[in-house]
C-alpha cells in the first residue's frame, strides 16, 4: 500500500525571486525526457513570471520538513463562447514534482490545495491537457462533454476541465459550446528555450518510448 503524505510535515508558501533558479531546476528535472527529448516547462515558467496573465498568489512551493518538494503555477485563461463572449476561467501547469516524491500522493497533495486557492479567489473553472487517470481522481471530466472545445482537436479526450463553482459552465452549453486555447506564453521559440536551457547543467536528451513529441 502506497504511503501516505504526512500532511505535518507540508507546508505550502508562494514563490519568491530568491526561489526562482531553485524551482527552475526542480522543474526541469520533472519533465526531463517524459515528453519529448528534453524539456521546455522551466522555460515556459522562466517566461511566464513577467506575463500579464501569471496569478502571482497562485504561484505555489510545496516544501516538507524545508525541503522543496513540489511547485505549481497558474495563469489567467478563457473560454471562447460560440455568442462571441468570453468566460474567464484558469488553467495551470507545469506542475512539478521532485523525483524522489513521485507517485507518492504529493502532487494531488499540491493540486487540491492549490485548486482550493483558485476557488477562494473566485476562479469558477479550471481546464489542462493532461491524463484522465491522474486529474479525474481530482474532479476533472472531459471538457467536450461539458461543451468545451480544445481549439487544435475538438475532440480530444486529453482536454479536461473541473468546475470550481457549480453549475458555472452551464453558460456554454446554453450558448451552444465554446473553445478554448491555452494563453500565448505557453507557445514558445524552441531556439530560445535551448539558449535558455544552456544555463543549466548539461543533461542527456533521450527519444524514449512513449513520448508525444519527437
Amino acid at each position: 500500500m502506497e504511503k501516505k503524505v504526512d500532511m505535518k510535515k507540508i507546508t505550502f508558501r508562494n514563490e519568491t525571486p530568491a526561489d526562482y533558479r531553485a524551482v527552475e531546476n526542480l522543474t526541469r528535472e520533472a519533465f526531463w525526457n517524459v515528453y519529448k527529448p528534453g524539456c521546455d516547462e522551466h522555460f515556459i515558467l522562466h517566461n511566464f513570471r513577467t506575463r500579464s496573465e501569471f496569478v502571482p498568489e497562485l504561484d505555489i512551493i510545496m516544501e516538507e520538513e524545508g525541503i522543496l518538494v513540489g511547485h505549481v503555477m497558474f495563469v489567467r485563461a478563457e473560454i471562447k463562447l460560440n455568442n462571441s463572449k468570453t468566460l474567464p476561467i484558469m488553467t495551470f501547469g507545469p506542475i512539478s514534482i521532485a523525483l524522489e516524491f513521485k507517485h507518492k500522493g504529493y502532487g494531488t497533495v499540491l493540486l487540491r490545495y492549490a485548486m482550493e486557492k483558485a476557488k477562494k479567489m473566485d476562479c469558477g473553472a479550471l481546464a489542462i491537457t493532461g491524463n484522465i487517470d491522474f486529474y479525474g481522481k481530482n474532479g476533472f471530466v472531459v471538457a467536450k462533454t461539458k461543451g468545451v472545445r480544445y481549439y487544435a482537436d475538438p475532440d480530444a479526450d486529453y482536454f479536461l476541465i473541473k468546475e470550481l463553482v457549480p453549475s458555472f459552465l452551464d453558460e456554454v452549453k446554453n450558448c451552444g459550446g465554446g473553445s478554448f486555447k491555452e494563453p500565448d506564453g505557453y507557445f514558445i521559440d524552441a531556439n530560445e528555450a535551448e539558449e535558455f536551457d544552456r544555463h543549466f547543467p548539461i543533461k542527456e536528451r533521450l527519444s524514449l518510448p512513449g513520448q508525444i513529441f519527437g
